[in-house]
């Protein structure tokens, strides 16, 4: 299945026809795990699980690179666990036996929870921690203290770790024995060059290396250089030298050409009259903008939640399990990796200084991320209300839909400064050479009269979420979450259901919304937009959509997707 060359890097590309059928008891996992499996649900390995577990269990370096909700990350936990499972309980251990290193908190609380519930259902006393830099050096002493099976971290902890003697070099040297990059076409990207090669020197050479990565990119050939020894490269059709399938199959591509100043009109009628399946995520490139939406959204009875850097971590951690959970359809995030809003945050000295305080901004989370690694649950479409300003940014924002081969949608309102950007999405997708494959298409479902008959209502709306009102629906929503994460936090480690009485998406307006804004009179809708809206309706009753608003976790059928005929008919 590889080449043999013992000084050249051995490259595998999976072909999805090849043991297809093969089970994970097949693959040689651990009957502990297949328990643990089947309680889970998983059934069948995926494409890049079915690859890299044998060779990660036969203790290979491995650059796995597969698209965004292939299964990476059990494709590494499992063989990772198994190893943990059968090692000598003797040996002498001063430091964790397995580092796995991701580029954001929201990424490592995610891998930290999928270990704890492998660990908790195959009843295998193993220590697992995740780690964070903004702990004191006496928490990261504490937590390391035994010293634990598997850390769970932001490369920056590690090198913090490092630098204040909480971890010693030399046991590091004596103990790791799997090293994990996850995301590692992140990592550096992140600004962690410098904290993994603070690490690096201390990796042992017998130490297995593992890189996971959706993408190619200059940056994994330099971690690759930097860490791995003669790795196995495994490349996923999805994500090969074919660039028309960087995004998905499964997830229909959309857009629509407006002004930047109607923004908020097009994306209340897309919304409004039902045209997108839920649940939705919103991607915005700046804070305020984020706000913006949602104070708008709300005026007309759309409630919403905003997920962005200021946040405490527990609270973002919150909104997120409420979103997957269903209690929201819509959550609007704050990718400030496509924004120069990340670079005026004020240093910590400033900050702290005395004079400074009252007018400085709030500090944001530096390891915060909501691009890549998080998995939202039953995401069926991505709106980029505003573009990003990559080609990247927008493959990994899409990645948020049609996870684990489920079908998806994606919708970006384009302005004219904006287009530049779009022809340069389209032409690496190869939307010009691969029509109906994919290709980005105008969204068909929105008439320029259903447009207009809204365009009253949004613009004396728009006009009364002014600058100011965002600053102070900021200030209180910043403060509600503080109060949500620190008071009531000890309160929630002993009652952890009454973390559901908690709201993420309540209404940040002074005044209440107009009742009449709440529906759209059928008088404003001409005919196309109302068979559109019947059609949308019809696929999700379809689908068993319906009644997630309830908390249902029901998941989404896999087979066939009833908008691909929508679409094509209309």
């Amino acid at each position: 299945m590889a080449e043999t060359h013992e000084d050249t890097p051995k490259e595998t590309v999976h072909k999805e026809e090849e043991e297809e059928d093969q089970s994970f008891e097949e693959l040689g996992v651990d009957a502990r795990l297949l328990r643990a499996l089947i309680k889970k649900r998983i059934e069948k390995p995926t494409p890049i699980q079915r690859v890299a577990i044998p060779l990660i269990l036969e203790g290979k370096d491995v650059v796995a690179r597969a698209k965004t909700g292939s299964g990476k990350t059990l494709a590494y936990l499992l063989p990772l666990l198994q190893k943990l499972f059968t090692a000598n309980s003797d040996r002498k251990k001063l430091a964790p036996n397995a580092f796995v290193l991701v580029p954001t908190r929201e990424l490592s609380q995610q891998v930290y929870a999928e270990v704890k519930s492998l660990v908790e259902l195959c009843r295998v006393q193993l220590k697992v921690v995740q780690l964070n830099s903004n702990m004191l050096a006496n928490d990261l002493r504490a937590a390391l203290a035994g010293p634990p099976d598997i850390l769970i971290s932001t490369p920056a902890c590690v090198a913090k770790c490092l630098s204040c003697g909480v971890l010693q070099a030399a046991s590091i040297n004596a103990s790791l024995e799997t090293l994990v990059l996850d995301e590692a076409d992140l990592l550096l990207s992140y600004g962690y060059e410098n904290d993994i090669k603070a690490l690096t020197p201390h990796v042992p050479r017998s130490c297995q290396c593992l890189l996971m990565s959706a993408t190619s990119s200059a940056d994994v050939d330099k971690l690759k250089k930097l860490i791995l020894h003669n790795p196995f490269i495994l490349t996923l059709p999805e994500v090969g030298n074919h660039k028309d399938e960087v995004i998905p199959k499964n997830v229909q591509q959309f857009w629509i050409s407006c002004p930047a100043s109607d923004k908020l009109l097009y994306i209340l009628a897309v919304l409004k009259l039902g045209l997108v399946q839920k649940k939705v995520l919103i991607f915005t490139n700046t804070i305020d903008m984020s706000f913006r939406l949602k104070l708008f959204l709300e005026k007309f009875g759309i409630r919403s939640a905003v997920l962005n850097p200021e946040l405490p971590q527990n609270s973002r951690l919150h909104i997120l399990e409420e979103f997957n959970a269903g209690l929201f359809d819509y959550l609007i995030a704050t990718d400030l990796s496509q924004s120069k809003e990340k670079d005026e945050v004020p240093k910590e000295s400033i900050v702290g200084s005395r004079k400074s305080r009252k007018h400085a901004k709030i500090k944001l989370d530096s390891e915060f991320g909501v691009v890549r690694g998080i998995d939202f649950k039953n995401v069926y479409t991505v709106i980029n209300f505003e573009m990003p300003q990559s080609v990247a940014g927008y493959v990994h924002r899409i990645g948020r839909t049609g996870r684990a081969y489920n079908s998806g949608a994606s919708v970006s309102l384009v302005s004219t400064d904006e287009m530049d950007t779009l022809e340069e999405i389209r032409s690496f997708v190869g939307d010009d050479e691969n029509k109906g494959t994919n290709s980005i298409a105008e969204f068909p479902l929105l008439t320029k009269n259903a447009v207009e008959s809204l365009r009253y209502r949004a613009e004396d709306v728009a006009k009364s979420v002014t600058r100011i009102a965002v600053r102070e629906s900021r200030a209180q929503d910043l403060r509600n979450e503080i109060l949500n994460s620190e008071k009531l936090k000890a309160h929630f480690e002993t009652n952890p259901k009454d973390l559901d009485l908690l709201k993420h998406d309540k209404i940040l307006s002074k005044n209440a919304p107009p009742p009449h804004l709440r529906d759209v009179p059928e008088y404003l809708l001409d005919k196309p937009t109302k068979e559109a809206r019947e059609m949308v309706k019809l696929a999700r009753d379809a689908m068993g959509n319906n009644n997630r608003r309830k908390g249902s976790k029901r998941k989404l059928r896999k087979e066939g997707d009833p908008l691909k005929a929508i679409y094509a008919t209309v």
